[in-house]
């Protein structure tokens, strides 16, 4: 299975690098791609309220649909990112926008076999030996509902500019309501809560889940970014990001110390197809500390990752997605090795040292729209950690998700879907887990 799930990401890798040798230019005659239909539908579908004089004379129509489709220039958007706000305030000279938007997601679960116990399907979760009290269940969560703010704006030093925050409620008992993003864009610069510059969302199929497949590179932090299109197909980005480390300690052997170099990261994209389609090649480079107590001595162990990601318009219905990343670590990158806490761990027959595991993350995902508003998708993904021998016999040794699922675009602001999921886990041991999973979701954006 391993195997085959390589061979399979290895040969999209070939496919992608023969799409793109075969792709022509952007050209403003070509067909609109369905998710760009999708788009335009919503900009046609807000509402702007004018907030100046009434004298004042309005803009040209153009000059506003400009302002509002800023709000989907991101390099890091992803399939369940929010859509534009229903209702923007603009001003009068199209200098400054702002919109209070968010979204209403209710999706059912039902899971067998051995229950996943959380809103996402992480197979790192799956229970081994599985529970004979939750061999089933069933449940309704408000999972993706968000609330956010944006403010677009123009300015002679900053030039264009935004603000963005949202928030979900995906917290404690996932009712509570807490802060996914928070940030800042002026000229080339990035400053805040944001997703980080080692991920590539938009290089994953869509799905219902709202975790992802398991191998997949996702995580936000505090940062500052640099990032800079140049060629109209190119565009480089760096960025100083806040570290978050996870590191599992020997009892009475080892301690962490408080994270004091930030992470630093860096990626390489060629666009096209007006940026639908893209490679792109990213890389991390980290710094984790801990104490050894039986040498009473500190360490710096130095990590990194490097990430090669595309999503590729083979033609107007079908979409390819593909991303292979490997590293030492950078666990807490890692959907599924961010619970299994191992940035550091514990070095075999070596009492007080610690050591960074390497990890690599497989992911394969397609989606087919038959219309412009109905579309299927799947995804494949595989998740590798390698520990040193002898490795403890009940931890994670790999992780395996497979997904399917089919969206319907109802109208502009109303998208329902349903999924099916399966995924396996397993230990050191060899002994493993599996679980499956259908899910439902109802979504109303405004």
């Amino acid at each position: 299975m391993n195997k085959n799930i390589a061979l399979t990401i290895a040969a999209l890798g070939l496919s992608c690098g023969m799409a793109l040798a075969q792709t022509p230019a952007d050209s403003v005659s070509r067909k609109l791609f369905p998710e760009e239909i999708e788009r335009q539908k919503v900009l046609d579908n807000t509402k702007v309220i004018y907030v100046n004089s009434d004298d004042a004379p309005r803009p040209p129509a153009d000059s506003v649909m400009s302002v509002i489709n800023r709000f989907y220039v991101d390099q890091f958007r992803h399939f369940m990112d929010p859509k534009a706000p229903y209702l923007m305030f603009l001003t009068k000279d199209a200098n400054l926008a702002m919109g209070i938007g968010g979204r209403i997601a209710m999706r059912g679960v039902f899971d067998w076999k051995d229950v996943v116990p959380a809103n996402g399907f992480a197979p790192a979760l799956i229970p081994i030996p599985g529970d004979p009290t939750q061999q089933r269940a069933i449940r309704a969560i408000p999972s993706g509902t968000c609330l956010f703010f944006t403010l677009l704006g123009r300015d002679a030093r900053l030039g264009d500019y935004s603000a963005y925050i949202e928030a979900n409620f995906n917290g404690f008992n996932h009712t509570d309501f807490m802060l996914k993003k928070a940030y800042v864009t002026f000229r080339d610069w990035t400053v805040g809560y944001a997703t980080s510059t080692f991920s590539d969302p938009a290089a994953i199929a869509p799905t219902v889940d709202g975790a992802g497949p398991n191998g997949h590179v996702s995580k936000t932090n505090v940062l500052v970014r640099y990032m800079h299109s140049f060629k109209k197909n190119w565009t480089v980005a760096g960025s100083v990001e806040f570290p978050s480390s996870s590191v599992r300690d020997q009892d009475g052997y080892t301690k962490k110390c408080a994270d004091w170099m930030p992470d630093l990261a860096a990626f390489m994209q060629y666009q096209w197809d007006g940026g639908l389609s893209h490679v792109r090649l990213s890389g991390l480079m980290r710094t984790i500390s801990y104490r050894d107590l039986i040498a009473e001595r500190n360490h710096n162990e130095v990590g990194f990752g490097v990430m090669l990601s595309s999503t590729v318009k083979v033609c107007r219905p079908l979409t390819l997605y593909a991303e292979a990343s490997y590293g030492r670590g950078h666990g807490s990158y890692l959907n599924d090795l961010s619970i299994e806490s191992v940035d550091l761990v514990a070095d075999p027959g070596n009492p007080g040292r610690l050591y960074q595991p390497e990890a690599m993350g497989l992911t394969f995902g397609a989606k087919y729209n038959f219309t412009d508003a109905i579309f299927a998708s799947f995804t494949l993904s595989e998740q590798q950690y390698y520990a040193r021998n002898p490795r403890p016999a009940a931890d994670y040794r790999y992780g395996l998700y497979g997904e399917a699922c089919i969206y319907w675009q109802v109208t502009p602001r109303v998208l329902v879907g349903a999924e099916y999921i399966t995924g396996k886990r397993v230990n050191n041991d060899r002994t493993h887990g599996n679980s499956n999973r259908i899910d439902a979701t109802f979504q109303l954006s405004f």
